[in-house]
């Protein structure tokens, strides 16, 4: 499953996919293959994600259109 999302999120945010596989401590490619969906994403590498963006876990992988995050 590709998560179109997270390209939009990065792309909006002025970052190429190596500062964010930096952020997550893996190599670009391993990324990029999260982001084509051609691998899985852990699920702490999401939360970290959803953090770093400030949008909800849901929003990342489509479950909803709403960026806004839950109260913890």
């Amino acid at each position: 499953m590709k998560f179109q999302r997270l390209e939009d999120l990065r792309i909006d945010h002025d970052k190429t996919q190596k500062e964010i596989a930096d952020l997550l401590d893996c190599q670009r490619e391993v990324y990029r293959r999260y982001e084509q969906g051609i691998r899985s994403i852990p699920i702490d590498l999401l939360m970290k994600l959803a953090d770093y963006y400030n949008v909800s876990i849901d929003y990342i992988v489509g479950l909803t259109n709403t960026k806004k995050r839950y109260p913890k």
